[in-house]
C-alpha cells in the first residue's frame, strides 16, 4: 500500500495539534503589585562601547515604569534598584513579582523555588512579599516583558552616547518621568503619574533606604591589595596578611579594619584591574624610595601630584615621599599648590618639603589668628577671668609690673 508524502503530514499535524494556550486578563488593586525584571543595553561610555544592565520596575495597576542602569547583574545591584525605586514612587508595594533570576532564585526545590538571601533581607527590610513566575512564563508578570523593550527604544534608539554612566542614568530617568506624563487609553486616559497617587495610599511605610551592599572579609595580600570580583583595590601597606571587611556597592568598595574605614574606591568593571592609592604605601616608599617612579600606584595617583613629581621631585624621591607623608597627615592638596606657588614666583630652586611645611604652617596660623572669637569662647574667657579675680582676693595678691615679671 503507497501512503502519500501529503497524507503523513496531515498524520503528524493532527497527531501534534495541540489546543492552543488562553490567556486571562489580570486586574490589580492599587499598590498591590510590582513586577521587576533586567534587559541589556549597550551603549558608549566615555568613548567606550559598553555593555549595561537596565533593571526596570513596572507597577501592574497603572503601568507606571522606571528604570536605572547598572554595569552588571550583581546581588548589590539589585538591592539598590529596589532602594532607587522605592524612594522614586514613594513607597512600597505589597508584592514584588520576578521570574527566574539568579539574584532572585538560589535554588529549585522540588516545584517550589528557594529565594536568594539577598531578596529575603530586602523583602524583610521593607515587607513586601514576592511570588515568582513559573518556568519560561515570563509572560506571567504580564506588563514588565514588554516595558523592556518600549523604554530600551524610547530611551535610546536616538541617543546611545554619554561621557558617565550617571549621565546616562540622569537622561533615562528623564526619559521615564516623560513616558509617565503621557494619558494611557487603557487607563481611561490617565497617566501613569496620576494613577501613582491613587496608589500611594496602600503603599507600605517606606523605611530609610536599604543599605545595598554584598560584605566579604578578605585578607590583604602582598600587593597590599584585596581582590574583589577578579579586580585589585589597595589598603594601607601595614595590613598586610590582615583579614579586613569590605562593603561592595554597585559603585563603589568601602573597606574596613577594626570596624574604621580604611580605603574607598570607585569600583572597577573590567576583570584583572587595578586601583591603587599612593598614599596606602608610603610606608613601604620610605624604605624602598627606588620603586616610586615606575610604580602603578605613581602612574595612577591624581594628575595635580604627578606634575609636582615630575617638575620638582624627579631626583629628589625621598623628600617627595616626606611631602606625600605630610599630605596625607596634616594639609590639603590645594594648600601645598599654593606654597609651591608661592616659592615657584621666588625661585623654583626654593621649591622643597621642609619650606613647603613652613610655608603651609604659617598661613595656617594665619588663617587661625584672622578668625572672630566666638560667643562660647568670650564665655569661657570671661569664666577664666572671673576665677583668677577671686584666686586674688582669696590670697591678696596685686598685679605684677611687666618689668618686674621680667626681673
Amino acid at each position: 500500500m503507497e501512503v502519500s508524502y501529503s497524507t503523513v503530514l496531515r498524520t503528524i499535524r493532527k497527531i501534534e495539534k495541540t489546543t492552543k494556550e488562553a490567556y486571562v486578563k489580570g486586574s490589580y488593586d492599587p499598590g498591590n503589585i510590582c513586577e521587576f525584571d533586567w534587559g541589556e543595553v549597550k551603549l558608549k561610555i566615555n568613548g567606550k562601547w559598553t555593555k549595561l544592565q537596565m533593571a526596570l520596575f513596572t507597577s501592574a495597576f497603572g503601568n507606571y515604569r522606571m528604570a536605572f542602569l547598572f554595569n552588571k547583574q550583581k546581588m548589590e545591584c539589585f538591592q539598590e534598584a529596589h532602594a532607587l525605586f522605592f524612594n522614586v514612587v514613594g513607597g512600597v508595594y505589597k508584592t514584588m513579582v520576578y521570574d527566574n533570576m539568579k539574584v532572585a532564585v538560589k535554588r529549585f526545590v522540588g516545584t517550589e523555588k528557594e529565594p536568594t538571601e539577598g531578596l529575603l533581607k530586602l523583602s524583610i527590610y521593607y515587607g513586601f512579599g514576592y511570588r515568582f513566575c513559573n518556568v519560561r512564563r515570563g509572560n506571567e508578570k504580564g506588563h514588565v516583558e514588554r516595558s523592556v523593550e518600549v523604554i530600551r527604544r524610547k530611551a535610546f534608539a536616538f541617543r546611545d552616547t554619554f561621557e558617565t554612566l550617571e549621565e546616562a542614568n540622569q537622561y533615562l530617568l528623564e526619559i521615564c518621568k516623560k513616558r509617565n506624563r503621557k494619558p494611557q487609553p487603557s487607563q481611561q486616559n490617565q497617566t501613569a503619574e496620576e494613577c501613582l497617587k491613587q496608589e500611594h495610599k496602600n503603599f507600605l511605610h517606606l523605611p530609610h533606604p536599604f543599605d545595598a551592599a554584598r560584605i566579604q572579609n578578605v585578607r590583604v595580600d602582598k600587593y597590599s591589595t584585596v581582590v574583589i570580583d577578579q579586580s585589585h583595590y589597595s589598603v594601607p601597606d601595614h595590613l598586610v596578611g590582615e583579614i579586613i571587611k569590605v562593603k561592595i556597592y554597585s559603585n563603589r568598595i568601602l573597606c574596613f579594619y577594626e570596624e574604621k574605614k580604611i580605603a574607598e574606591h570607585i569600583r572597577l568593571t573590567g576583570c584583572h584591574e587595578w586601583s591603587l592609592q599612593l598614599e596606602h604605601y608610603i610606608e613601604t616608599l620610605k624604605k624602598k624610595p627606588g620603586a616610586l617612579a615606575g610604580s602603578t600606584a605613581l602612574q595612577q595617583a591624581d594628575k595635580k601630584i604627578k606634575t609636582i613629581y615630575e617638575t620638582y621631585y624627579n631626583s629628589h624621591t625621598k623628600e617627595f615621599i616626606e611631602l606625600m607623608q605630610y599630605l596625607k597627615d596634616e594639609t590639603t592638596l590645594s594648600e601645598i599648590e599654593q606654597c609651591i606657588e608661592e616659592l615657584r614666583k621666588i625661585h623654583p630652586s626654593h621649591v622643597t618639603t621642609d619650606k613647603i611645611k613652613i610655608l603651609c604652617a604659617k598661613n595656617k596660623n594665619k588663617v587661625l589668628s584672622s578668625v572672630p572669637k566666638s560667643k562660647e569662647t568670650k564665655d569661657i574667657k570671661d569664666y577664666a577671668k572671673s576665677n583668677l579675680k577671686l584666686y586674688d582676693e582669696l590670697f591678696q595678691t596685686e598685679a605684677v609690673g611687666k618689668e618686674e615679671a621680667i626681673a
